[in-house]
C-alpha cells in the first residue's frame, strides 16, 4: 500500500515540476515579447495558460485520491495540503502572465526599453516561480526562505517604477496611456512575486508544519 502510496507521490511531484515550467515559460515569453514589442510572442502566451488550467486539475485530482485513498502520516498530509495550495497560486500566476502578453499586444511594439525595473523584475520573478517548486520538490526550505526574501528586491523594483512612471506622465501627459500599461504590467509580475513567495511558504508548512521560517 505504501509503495503505491509513494507512487503517487511521486507522480504529483512530477506534475509539479511540469506545471511549475510552464508557468516559467508563460512568465519568459510575457518578457521576451515585451522585450521584442512581438505581438507574435505575446499571443503564445494564452495557450500556455490553458494548459497550466489542466495542469491545476490533474493535480487536484491526485492529491484527492491520495487524501482518499490512502491513509497518509502527518508529513505527507501536509506535502499534499500544500501542493493543493501551489497549485492555486500556480494558476493564477499564469493568469497574470497572460494578463501581461493582452497589455504587450496593445503597446503598438514599444518595448519598455527606457524602464530597466520592469525588466529586471521579469527576471527575478522567473527565479523566484522556479526556485519555489524546486523548493517544494527537493523539501528545501533554505531554497523557500531565499524566495521569500526575494520578494523585497521585487517590491523595490516596483516601488522605483511607479515613481518613474509618474515622473514620465508629468513630464509628458501625452504618454500617459503608454506609462499606465507599464505600471500595470509591472503591478502582474509584482503579483507574480506574491504568488512565487506563498508557494514558498506553503512548501515550509509542508516540512515542518508552520508557514514562516
Amino acid at each position: 500500500m505504501r509503495t503505491r502510496f509513494d507512487e503517487q507521490l511521486a507522480l504529483l511531484n512530477q506534475e509539479l515540476i511540469q506545471m511549475g515550467a510552464l508557468c516559467e515559460e508563460a512568465i519568459s515569453l510575457a518578457s521576451a515579447a515585451l522585450r521584442s514589442g512581438s505581438r507574435e510572442t505575446a499571443e503564445r502566451v494564452a495557450p500556455l495558460d490553458r494548459e497550466i488550467d489542466e495542469k491545476e486539475r490533474s493535480i487536484e485530482s491526485i492529491c484527492l485520491r491520495l487524501l482518499l485513498q490512502q491513509q497518509p502520516v502527518a508529513h505527507d498530509l501536509r506535502q499534499i495540503s500544500a501542493a493543493l495550495k501551489m497549485v492555486t497560486d500556480m494558476e493564477r500566476i499564469g493568469d497574470q502572465a497572460e494578463d501581461i502578453a493582452e497589455i504587450i499586444t496593445f503597446l503598438n511594439e514599444r518595448t519598455g526599453e527606457e524602464q530597466a525595473e520592469i525588466h529586471k523584475m521579469a527576471e527575478a520573478t522567473i527565479k523566484m516561480v522556479t526556485d519555489s517548486v524546486d523548493a517544494y520538490v527537493k523539501q528545501d526550505t533554505g531554497l523557500a526562505e531565499a524566495v521569500i526574501a526575494s520578494d523585497d528586491m521585487v517590491d523595490d523594483y516596483f516601488s522605483r517604477m511607479k515613481e518613474s512612471l509618474i515622473g514620465l506622465i508629468a513630464r509628458k501627459p501625452e504618454e500617459g496611456e503608454y506609462a499606465l500599461d507599464l505600471l500595470m504590467i509591472a503591478k502582474y509580475f509584482e503579483r507574480i512575486g506574491d504568488h512565487a513567495t506563498n508557494i514558498a511558504e506553503w512548501v515550509l508548512f509542508s516540512i515542518t508544519g508552520q508557514k514562516e521560517a
